[in-house]
């Protein structure tokens, strides 16, 4: 069903009058001013826009990301589509999105905040904020994520640890199917949460399961389309369900934070601190202290902040993790490779990272599985903090700008089969793993992943801890050609609900 056929179901459905719809659009016509040009200046190509709605017609509101990248072979690296009345300049191929993001990452380094991510964190946090607010939240996560052991043996330490209970979990299925998108959000939720919160959750334990889901419920609704209706027409579409909903786990999560945060509280010594959260407080009572009339450790800081480490360490690296093990289960001759590399570096011993140099086919596997999978497509957009003349375009101050991460990593001057999995794409003539310069999964520049080496290290000790243990295959009665490799619906690209089996290899 075309966009068109599913707006006017939209409409009819709303019980909204024709007549009413039509004024709508017309007012809307009259106030989006955005298709007027600049006189004498060189701007980005792109499809001809409609009044009103733009070039919405045009993109899959679902998946935007693969029309994008589509249009982008007619319009080049740089070019202009209309969402809705709204202007956003399109970065396409490896080569541009470094260009802008790190040569010139203080024109390209703000964040573009959509309505529902201003709806959601009001203002506050890391993620959807700017200026002062961004700049101190931003150096106080990375220095307490260091901290805590991202990159360091500490933070080894809490993966393997985790490891054992999610193999257990596994374990407990017996080699019967089961879908893996629980057990693994779990744990790499744990391990965001022990260094947000100085401890781990028992899978069971009711508050986390709450949190985990609403969290990863809210990440799927973002990207929906009913979502990116309202972010194009807020004062239109504020009343649509996805978003009630977005606002209602919101509440629910704040919640559960403010608990915990307050049990923390009053077992708070300022000579030991247990992870962020503490450090966050002992930081806000010294600012409190002192004659500053003004701080940046305040509540909604805190609890934002906490929200979008949450629901970052936990989405990106569980998703990526879930399309790693089903590509073993897809091509079982990789996974042979796999298997066979851990059978001969590690035996039957517990694996380090320090292991990792001596596993190219693995680090190689691990890779590809971020390129092919494209778990966050188009990035977070960014947003232009003067006007900027880029690759000869001219862009005005305050544009919204889209770095679209599928164009880098499925670039077909800088990948030999994009569409394909192949390890190959980062091993050399003689096996050893070897860099390359598109593999962007984390962004680049200013506003590249805090949490990416935190990330790097998950991957690597969940994926071949549980390979060590595990033969991964399809359901019976599933062949490999069967596994759906269909992304669902998200702001992220988890894989489709699926099941599979892990047999054990003892």
């Amino acid at each position: 069903m075309s966009f068109f056929e599913n707006f006017v179901l939209f409409l009819s459905s709303s019980s909204t009058t024709l007549l009413g719809a039509v004024v709508l659009l017309l007012v809307l016509y009259v106030v989006s001013s955005n298709y007027i040009s600049q006189k004498g200046v060189k701007e980005p190509p792109g499809p001809r826009p409609l009044p009103l709605l733009g070039n919405l017609l045009q993109l899959d509101l679902k998946r935007p990301y693969k029309t994008l990248f589509e249009l982008s072979k007619t319009y080049g690296s740089v070019f202009t589509v209309y969402l809705g009345p709204n202007k956003v300049v399109v970065l396409a191929g490896s080569k541009t999105v470094k260009e802008a993001l790190v040569n010139n990452a203080e024109e390209f380094g703000d964040r573009d905040i959509a309505p529902i991510f201003q709806d959601i964190t009001q203002g506050h946090g890391i993620l959807f904020t700017n200026g002062e607010t961004w700049r101190e939240m931003r150096r106080f996560a990375l220095t307490t994520l260091r901290d805590f052991g991202m990159g360091k043996r500490m933070a080894e330490d809490k993966i393997l640890e985790e490891c054992c209970h999610l193999i257990q979990m596994f374990d407990d299925h017996k080699g019967k199917p089961f879908e893996t998108a629980l057990p693994v959000n779990y744990a790499t939720s744990n391990i965001i949460s022990s260094i947000v919160y100085g401890s781990r959750f028992e899978y069971n334990d009711q508050l986390f399961i709450e949190m985990v889901k609403k969290a990863n419920e809210n990440i799927r609704l973002v990207g929906s389309a009913q979502i990116q209706l309202y972010n194009m027409f807020p004062r239109l579409f504020c009343w649509i369900k996805n978003r009630q909903l977005v606002l209602k786990n919101r509440e629910v999560f704040i919640s559960n934070s403010k608990h915990l945060i307050t049990t923390l509280k009053e077992t708070l010594n300022p000579e030991l601190c247990r992870g962020f959260v503490d450090c966050f407080l002992i930081r806000k009572q010294k600012d409190e202290g002192s004659c500053e009339m003004e701080t940046q450790y305040n509540e909604k800081n805190l609890l934002y902040s906490v929200s979008n480490l949450f629901g970052a360490g936990t989405d990106t690296t569980a998703a990526t993790l879930r399309w790693g093990l089903l590509f073993m289960a897809k091509y079982p001759h990789i996974q042979d490779q796999v298997q066979e590399e851990l059978s001969r570096v590690l035996g039957d011993r517990q694996l380090c990272v320090e292991d990792r140099k001596n596993m190219p086919y693995t680090d190689a596997v691990i890779h590809e599985t971020q390129r092919l999978a494209n778990i966050v497509p188009m990035a977070l957009p960014h947003k232009t903090t003067r006007d900027v003349t880029f690759q000869g375009y001219y862009i005005k101050e305050g544009t919204t700008v889209l770095p679209l991460l599928t164009s880098v990593l499925y670039d077909e001057s800088e990948w030999e089969s994009p569409n394909t999995f192949n390890p190959s794409h980062f091993l050399d003539k003689e096996g050893k793993f070897t860099k390359r310069d598109a593999f962007m999964p984390f962004s680049g520049g200013r506003r590249v992943c805090l949490g990416e080496g935190l990330a790097k290290m998950e991957l690597f000790l969940f994926f071949t801890s549980l390979l060590q243990r595990f033969r991964f295959t399809p359901p019976p009665g599933v062949t490999e050609d069967e596994l759906d490799l269909t992304p669902a619906v998200g702001f992220t690209l988890a894989p489709s609900a699926h099941e599979l089996c892990a047999v054990s290899r003892h």
